[in-house]
């Protein structure tokens, strides 16, 4: 503490410069946090632990699909936002178009391919048959809104980029309200509405993305900016080889990470369903602390990026420091809610008392987990912003696969700590993986990397 307030009185204008833009994307993140929470407090309270299970399950498959291919937009925002520093907006229209189109492309061929192996898909799993049923249902229904919701994270990349965090906020609070409403009405019945169970919250969230997509739509292609999106569908090379370029690796580091998240889904599918729920509900408990995280490590890539676009190689290099250190206190704080209220957010998702007293000593290993993982997330995100993907792939995939999914085998299965176990993986691997992206980010090495 006594080295934290001389740091905090030294960069304080930096500080501000860093939560001014970190903010609204914080907000977004914290809020689409929320809709999760509320989503599984939902699903949990009105039908049970199976619900929890089923969406877990579904979940994770779409998260492979989703922050997979979403990564061209990191790669966009590393473009756009140094467009945005040289004062270049014909060239950052230009990307952002490209980037729009690309999109488009990318979610409906991933609806079309998802939908025709929907039932194919979750034979990995070693689940009930009514689990694995609802999953089907759950993902079939949230596949519809997979095309909104791809455009959707390009135009948030295109004002993101240029420096606006706040517009994405306010859509994103907007909808997710609206999508809370919407789970009410389509799991229950109420009222006139037709009562859906798991598939009424699928169907409310594929909805609220549809609205979000003309929400954006309306702002960015019939509003004034310091650019007006256009209509286009010709491809150019000149832009999209520079941002496949910069997206592949970061495309390729999420297909691995989330397929490391599948495969311990499948040791975690081994043990009992009270087990798996339990997973499900910890994973949403921790995104509380990572999640704000991901908010920061938006903003520090926008700054990282704008900063090498003016040539400020010292200032680019302060803003991946002091975000990464706002990132580690936020998960110290967060550490502290888990340690002192654990069986309290447990009770938030379920009223069962088995899963809650399953779920109170591992508790204690997510708070050891927050300082470094929030810190890692930041961290990534300067380096992303700098264009420096490659480097951050590579450290990711030996993290995932040489650590902690390995680790992961040993301790819930082999040794027999159940979900305890993937904690205890996790906590060994982001030790050794920041460690590497701090000798990297001090390396400077970031600073030559051209990035079209």
């Amino acid at each position: 503490m006594s080295k934290f307030v001389p740091f905090i009185k030294e960069k304080k204008i930096l500080i501000i410069t860093i939560l001014s833009l970190s903010l609204p994307a914080i907000i977004e993140m914290g809020l689409n946090t929320l809709l999760g929470v509320a989503d599984l407090i939902m699903l949990g309270q009105l039908i049970g632990s199976d619900a929890i299970a089923s969406v877990g399950f579904s979940n994770q498959i779409m998260y492979l699909l989703i922050f997979t291919f979403s990564a061209f937009n990191t790669g966009a925002i590393a473009m756009i936002s140094r467009a945005f520093g040289e004062k270049n907006y014909e060239k950052l229209k230009n990307i952002a178009e490209q980037n729009v189109i690309l999109n488009l492309l990318i979610g409906f061929i991933i609806l079309v391919i998802s939908y025709a192996f929907r039932n194919q898909i979750f034979t990995i799993y070693d689940i009930e048959p009514a689990i694995f049923s609802d999953s089907v249902t759950y993902f079939t229904v949230i596949l519809l809104g997979f095309v909104p919701m791809f455009l959707s994270f390009s135009f948030a990349a295109i004002l993101r980029g240029s420096g606006d965090t706040k517009t994405p906020m306010k859509i994103t609070a907007f909808v997710n309200i609206l999508n809370v409403i919407g789970n009410y009405f389509l799991i229950t019945g109420w009222g006139p509405f037709p009562e859906l169970g798991i598939a009424g919250a699928a169907l409310s969230t594929s909805l609220s993305r549809l609205v979000a997509v003309i929400i954006y739509i309306h702002h960015l292609y019939f509003k004034a900016h310091h650019f007006k999106l256009q209509f286009k569908i010709v491809m150019d090379s000149k832009i999209l080889n520079p941002l496949f370029r910069i997206s592949l690796p970061g495309g390729a580091e999420q297909a691995l990470m989330q397929l490391a998240f599948v495969v311990v889904g499948i040791f975690i599918a081994k043990l009992e369903t009270s087990s798996e729920a339990l997973f499900r509900i910890l994973n949403q408990i921790e995104s509380l602390s990572f999640m704000p995280a991901v908010g920061f490590s938006i903003a520090t890539a926008t700054l990282v990026g704008k900063s090498l676009g003016e040539k400020d190689t010292k200032g680019a290099s302060e803003v991946g420091y002091t975000a990464s250190i706002l990132g580690m206190t936020w998960g110290f704080l967060s550490a502290l809610l888990f340690i002192t209220l654990p069986g309290t957010l447990i009770a938030f998702f379920t009223p069962e008392m088995e899963i809650i007293m399953l779920g109170i000593p591992v508790m204690p290993f997510l708070a050891i987990n927050q300082p470094g993982l929030n810190f890692m997330i930041v961290m990534s995100g300067a380096l992303r912003g700098a264009g420096d993907t490659m480097k951050v792939m590579i450290y990711t995939i030996a993290r995932l696969w040489l650590c902690f999914v390995p680790l992961s085998y040993v301790f819930i299965l082999h040794l027999g700590h159940g979900v305890a176990g993937l904690w205890h993986a996790e906590i060994i691997s982001i030790l050794l993986f920041t460690s590497a992206l701090l000798l990297r980010f001090k390396s400077k090495k970031w600073a030559e990397i051209r990035i079209g």
